[in-house]
């Protein structure tokens, strides 16, 4: 579950749909995830090519030979990311051996959208598939941001898996979406039917997200949680703001990411806008550390030019964070209109730093906005909920 949002998505509605009393199994490639007790896991072999450059995952050097494994390994090398793909196809096969002994009643995925996919409608059950957001949108952020038509070109070979998911998307049983933008852009992008997507709101656990006695706020301190790497999360425009407060407002922001050759972009834009001194990255954290964090800091910040739902956001909202987000996505949905916290332009610095100026100097409102933004996120946003919906979509399937 800390891959990112995708991973909390798998682990808590996997856990909501068994303390619902239903019978769960999740298929996963490396890196394996932990799953909730009385959850089964189901491991599949997996390369990890484009995180790992390395064969390392492979016992025997001769599967190198098996054709999904030398697919996998010659597409990589080519720049393309065939892990989709060849996931679908593994979990296709293991589908087939779970079901000589198990029932199965459907099948959930979480925005592969592979060809396997389409193999296992063969086998008689249905299948449902979680779109976060279209992919066609990172490739937009990606192209947009890249400045040599190498790395354009090198993007869009990296992107051609767009095609197939465009055409799987359209011949699932239903699609669920996270958010109403989601569902619209499902809609638009990749021309899902509308009469077979439903929209069911991510959760957040806000028992575990929540104020922690005794942990006390960082005079003018920011946070931002997020994969910098990922061009759509807006890191830039957050360091650009940064750069205009730097001269007049003595404001700290510490970014929640990796450390290390997996994080390049943004430390080199810390040092071309000489922020050296202004930011901090923490590299990995436990999520009780992350708490502590939302709760340390004055304002958490969501700077993306696109969000298919925003759990950092969310995230620290439920920890009774004042948050500054973007109007992309669907940030709006989740802070809503009355007063939660605060929306600016998306790709605009200047009303970012204003709103982290104005809510900097107002102790009383990032008070007033905090408690605001604990109660939406325990009226609107639960994982039982969220469960609770995803089983009508199973129904109507099944």
């Amino acid at each position: 579950m800390y891959c990112g949002g995708q991973g909390i998505y798998v682990y808590y509605l996997a856990k909501a749909l068994h303390n619902l009393g239903h019978e769960v199994h999740v298929m996963s490639g490396p890196p394996y995830p932990s799953v909730p007790d009385g959850v089964k896991l189901h491991q599949l072999e997996g390369l990890n090519l484009y995180e790992t450059q390395a064969l390392s995952s492979l016992k025997n050097p001769f599967r190198i030979f098996d054709p999904i494994n030398f697919y996998e390994i010659v597409a990589t090398h080519v720049g393309m990311f065939p892990e989709i793909l060849t996931f679908s196809m593994r979990a296709y096969f293991k589908l087939k051996e779970i079901m000589r002994t198990e029932r199965i009643d459907v099948v959930h995925d979480n925005q592969t959208l592979g060809y396997g996919l389409l193999l296992m409608k063969t086998l008689g059950v249905p299948v449902v598939a979680t779109i976060h957001h279209p992919i066609p949108i990172d490739m937009r952020a990606d192209l947009a941001q890249a400045r040599k038509f190498s790395s354009k070109f090198r993007r869009i070979i990296f992107y051609s898996f767009i095609i197939m998911q465009h055409i799987v998307s359209q011949r699932m049983d239903r699609v669920v979406t996270v958010s109403d933008i989601s569902a619209e852009d499902a809609i638009s992008i990749f021309r899902v039917p509308r009469s077979k997507v439903r929209v069911v709101h991510n959760g957040i656990d806000t028992e575990v997200f929540k104020k922690i006695d005794g942990v006390h706020k960082e005079p003018n301190n920011i946070l931002m949680v997020g994969n910098t790497e990922d061009r759509k999360k807006g890191v830039i425009y957050l360091l650009q703001a940064m750069q205009i407060l730097k001269n007049d407002t003595d404001v700290k922001l510490t970014i929640v990411d990796r450390k290390g050759d997996h994080t390049k972009y943004a430390p080199k834009l810390v040092h071309e806008y000489g922020l050296e001194d202004r930011v901090t990255f923490t590299g990995r954290l436990t999520t009780e550390e992350l708490v502590r964090h939302y709760c340390a800091a004055e304002i958490a910040v969501t700077a993306s030019l696109y969000e298919g739902f925003g759990l950092p956001c969310a995230e620290a909202m439920s920890c009774g964070t004042p948050v500054i987000a973007t109007q992309a996505g669907a940030l709006p949905e989740i802070v809503g209109k009355d007063g939660a916290g605060i929306l600016v332009p998306p790709e605009d610095p200047v009303a970012l730093a204003q709103a982290i100026k104005q809510l900097l100097a107002d102790s009383s409102l990032r008070q007033r906005m905090g408690e605001m933004a604990r109660k939406r996120i325990e009226q609107a946003f639960s994982w039982d909920g969220a469960a609770r919906m995803t089983l009508e979509v199973y129904k109507e399937v099944a």
